[in-house]
């Protein structure tokens, strides 16, 4: 793995897993920086819009498929993670 996850990543890519019920994914198998979509993971936009749903659930934090800096976050574990963080502490 090119990078370790911060706690952070980790109970985020868990919740990946676990809301998209990605079998045979461990958490700990997401590079923290690869793409989440496309040729990384792999996810689509019904997958996106799941995770922001449990997103919102769990943390509390919305995110909007038309906006542009929501559409960036998703763009690997590590900025949605960052994004996340930033939303809730604001």
């Amino acid at each position: 793995m090119s990078s370790q996850h911060t706690e952070a990543e980790r109970e985020l890519a868990g919740l990946l897993v676990e809301s998209l019920n990605l079998e045979g994914v461990s958490p700990d198998s997401i590079d923290p920086e690869a793409p989440l979509f496309n040729e990384g993971l792999g996810l689509d936009s019904i997958d996106a819009l799941e995770l922001a749903l449990a997103i919102g659930r769990k943390y509390g934090v919305q995110l909007k498929s038309g906006d542009d800096a929501d559409r960036q976050a998703f763009a690997s574990l590590r900025a949605l993670s960052a994004h996340i963080q930033s939303h809730r502490a604001g």
